[in-house]
């Protein structure tokens, strides 16, 4: 199987490589064209939930929920994103209007609205849709104090959508993945994305405070498990922020994958200035700059997600 990083490795066709930034220039074009040709990655039998969470800030949850979004969406898939971060920052980065009046995960959650009347079609990248997150939802988890059953509402929302279930229910025009995007907290708005998640993606920062809180995070999925979700499972954990010139993401890193094993994603996510960019110009990196190292190792980690999960 082909994957991203392969695609670094070949002739790219083109002459001009007398200058550094031609040859930058030429390399990302070249990447850009041939990923447009790459084989669609198999379709899940049934809309697969993920939910994306750490209660640590700036590990990359928001840039990761983005770009694996994006990459699966290269790859065939047909990806809804639910910004659940009163911040927005995943509707900034999917070029989604997130401005107070424009429907939202607000309205989905407390005025029960059906999902399908507050989603987005990304104008950036095909198959992408987006529930934007605007600045009403900071209110969300007082307003929802008080309403029978709240941690459910998300959960409602999504399986209360059409085009989310299995392919004999939902047909082709199903969503193959809805990710869920959640703030830096384990609050009601997190608990309403476990209540509603299959499985869950924990983006870990090479870095020894990011192994700090996962206790915590991991005994909050524990009782949502006991309690209200059986179902959810920590299937998918990708280290971010990764140096490989430092011992201490090499250390942070091993000692994840010896405690999680499978459940770590081979693929890790470098630093990149790139990926740090790219949501300046309302973008992923994945459009942003396909070529950057950072592109590649999210489409090789979307590939990584579509071959692990595909049920037969």
């Amino acid at each position: 199987m082909r994957t991203a990083a392969d695609l670094a490795d070949q002739p790219s066709g083109f002459a001009d490589d007398a200058t550094p930034l031609a040859r930058a220039a030429e390399h990302s074009l070249s990447v850009r064209l041939r990923s447009r040709s790459l084989p669609p990655a198999p379709r899940p039998d049934a809309t697969r939930v993920f939910v994306v969470a750490n209660q640590k800030g700036g590990v990359g949850k928001t840039t990761t929920t983005v770009n694996v979004a994006a990459a699966l969406a290269q790859l065939g898939q047909r990806v809804l994103v639910i910004d659940l971060d009163p911040q927005g920052n995943a509707s900034t980065a999917l070029n989604i209007d997130h401005h107070r009046g424009v429907p939202s995960t607000y309205d989905a959650l407390v005025d029960g609205e059906p999902l399908a009347d507050v989603i987005s079609p990304c104008p950036d990248v095909e198959n992408l849709w987006v529930v934007p997150a605007t600045i009403d939802l900071a209110g969300a988890e007082i307003e929802l104090v008080s309403v029978v059953a709240r941690e459910g509402r998300l959960r409602k929302a999504i399986h209360g959508h059409p085009l989310v279930g299995s392919a004999a229910d939902a047909g082709e025009d199903r969503f193959d993945y809805v990710i869920v995007d959640c703030p830096p907290s384990l609050g009601l708005l997190t608990l309403n994305a476990l209540v509603a998640g299959e499985e869950m993606m924990i983006p870990i920062q090479a870095e020894y405070y990011a192994l700090e809180g996962l206790g915590q995070l991991l005994e909050t999925v524990d009782m949502v498990r006991a309690h209200l979700n059986p179902a959810l499972a920590v299937s998918t954990i990708l280290v971010t922020m990764y140096d490989g010139r430092t011992r201490l993401a090499a250390g942070v890193a091993e000692e994840v994958r010896e405690h999680f094993g499978d459940q770590v994603l081979r693929t890790a996510i470098p630093r990149s200035v790139r990926v740090s960019e790219a949501p300046s110009y309302a973008q992923t990196v994945m459009t942003y700059d396909p070529g950057s190292p950072g592109a590649l190792s999210y489409l090789e980690a979307a590939r990584e997600i579509t071959s692990r999960g595909v049920r037969s």
